[in-house]
């Protein structure tokens, strides 16, 4: 893959804050001299992020850390497909567009959890001395910076304020409830120096800050990463830092260094895209670390493990006898449209369960043949339990799930020729990826820089569905969202259109931060919760226990 920014150009040219964080960090315990002078100890800080990205408290279902995450982040789109709304729906408010506000869990929670992974990573960069450093240190401080820069922007992503359908731009403002211009604001910075007193008084940051310092902490893990010594796909590594770079200039436009990004991440990786065989493999199906480029894992070991429902599998894989996708309240579904704007020879497609009438209906291989019949039209099988055990969960729950994917880099990297090159240049990075990991019948008449965008961004979609990934592509690039149309396979009362991004994708400040850290109380984001009317004209009373923050 050595030689992908060459080929791939010929290609183109030929057409987080500490003051409501609940979550232990790995500091806990131990005095910060023994952490600085302790080599163990500054190992066992290390090993803390990945154990991070698992971070599990069963006082609630949803609470399994980054991978719960990246779940909420699918069911706000259009992507994934609720059929019914069930009480044991532990998504049911990003999916309902409900009690979304400052004074709810939800927006607790996810913003605890991601401050709590940049706890993580501080606490490691503040007991190294980069002056200092040894070459393993070295390396250890680049993983930092890059936990840390896959936190930041991520939030990033999610807060920044843009106009939509329900929270309109007037003369170039976004104008809050308390009278202040909050366009393009985003999340405060908290770093390894930054001190209590400062942490009450950081006040969100813009896109531009943000970027910025989302950057400099790349760069220079750039230059240090090279230096860890642990070779497991749970820490990132350089093609893990170049993606992030990607993604980064993605999300602020600069299509050129996205391209550049993108090309390098490709050129360093150790992966190659999934095939068809291990993509649809009954045991190891988009569920081994070695696959990605960047991976989450659950072991036997962990709570979220044990627990036997407060995990991945639980939620993401339909082939097991418990858990909350395999019991049948909650199925994992892709949207019926599309699903039927895949290409039938497209193996992907097999990934989902094809309607009775479809040429590929009884193609797509199950783990057990009865048990697709109990699941649902469009059912996923994408995400298979470990080793292809339906009913052990301490086997099947022990899995990997894709944090960064090698794939993802093909993506930006045609999207950004399409920009910097032109449409031409983009189709054929995209057809080339297609035809040559995909579909060897691919191909697509669109021409147009707008047309090749969608298409481009069509196929990520289905390649990184349940990845929550896709989301942050909607916003940028201000995508509506339809699940209400005839055919639909949504439920009722999730089946809303919005002519912009939903409102609901920028993301809410809780109140505990307001109330912790001032500085942002008067730059609230207004609540998007029901601003939406659903297709149905009714609205379920769903019973739920609904959690204000105290």
């Amino acid at each position: 893959m050595k030689l992908f920014k060459q080929s791939i150009l010929f290609l183109a040219l030929a057409t987080t804050l500490t003051s409501c964080i609940d979550e232990v960090t790995p500091t806990t315990g131990a005095t910060q001299d023994y952490v600085d002078n302790s080599a163990s100890a500054q190992t066992a800080m290390l090993y803390g992020m990945p154990a991070a990205m698992i971070a599990t408290n069963t006082a609630n279902h949803f609470r399994f850390g980054y991978s719960s995450l990246m779940h909420v982040r699918d069911v706000m789109t259009g992507d994934m497909a609720v059929d019914q709304a069930s009480q044991y729906d532990k998504y049911w408010s990003w999916e309902q567009n409900a009690y979304m506000g400052r004074d709810y869990y939800f927006a607790g929670y996810i913003w605890s959890y991601y401050y709590a992974l940049i706890n993580t990573a501080n606490g490691v960069l503040k007991s190294l001395n980069l002056a200092t450093a040894d070459d393993e240190q070295k390396g250890i401080y680049g993983a930092a910076l890059a936990f840390r820069a896959l936190a930041y922007l991520d939030l990033a992503r999610m807060y920044e304020v843009k106009a939509n359908d329900i929270l309109p731009e007037v003369d170039g403002k976004i104008i809050n409830a308390k009278g202040n211009d909050i366009k393009g604001l985003t999340v405060p910075i908290v770093t390894e120096e930054t001190t209590e007193a400062q942490s009450h008084n950081t006040p969100r940051a813009t896109s531009e800050e943000i970027f910025a310092f989302i950057e400099s902490d790349l760069l220079l893990a750039e230059e240090l990463i090279p230096y860890l010594s642990e070779s497991d796909n749970v820490f990132p590594h350089l093609d893990a830092v170049y993606g992030l770079l990607a993604r980064l200039y993605l999300w602020h436009g600069d299509y050129d260094k996205a391209y550049e990004a993108a090309a390098e991440a490709i050129d360093n990786s150790s992966t190659a895209p999934i095939s068809a065989d291990r993509g649809l493999s009954l045991t190891n199906g988009f569920n081994t670390a070695s696959d990605f480029m960047w991976a989450g894992e659950f072991v036997k070991e962990n709570r979220a493990v044990t627990s036997g429902i407060i995990n991945w599998t639980s939620m993401m894989s339909n082939e097991t006898t418990f858990g909350y996708a395999g019991g049948g309240d909650c199925w994992v579904m892709i949207d019926a449209a599309m699903y039927n704007r895949i290409s039938d020879s497209d193996w992907r497609k097999l990934l989902w369960k094809a309607p009775g009438n479809s040429p590929l209906a009884g193609q797509t291989p199950f783990i057990s043949a009865g048990w697709s019949n109990y699941m649902p039209t469009y059912s996923s099988v994408k995400f298979r339990p470990g080793y292809g055990e339906m009913e052990d969960y301490n086997i099947s729950c022990s899995v990997a799930f894709p944090v960064m994917r090698v794939e993802e880099m093909f993506f930006i990297a045609a999207e950004a020729a399409a920009h910097v090159y032109g449409p031409a240049a983009g189709m054929n990075v995209l057809t080339s990826f297609m035809q040559s990991y995909r579909d060897a019948e691919y191909e697509s008449g669109a021409s147009s820089l707008e047309d090749v965008i969608d298409e481009i961004i069509f196929q990520k979609r289905v390649e990184l569905w349940g990845e929550g990934l896709t989301m942050f592509d909607i916003k940028r690039l201000n995508m509506p969202v339809t699940r209400g149309y005839s055919g639909s396979n949504f439920d009722p009362d999730y089946q809303y259109n919005t002519t912009t991004f939903p409102g609901w994708m920028n993301f809410v400040l809780p109140r505990s931060e307001e109330n912790n850290n001032p500085a942002t109380a008067d730059y609230a984001t207004p609540d998007p919760s029901d601003k939406y009317t659903a297709a149905s004209s009714t609205r379920r009373n769903m019973v739920h226990k609904v959690l204000k923050l105290k």
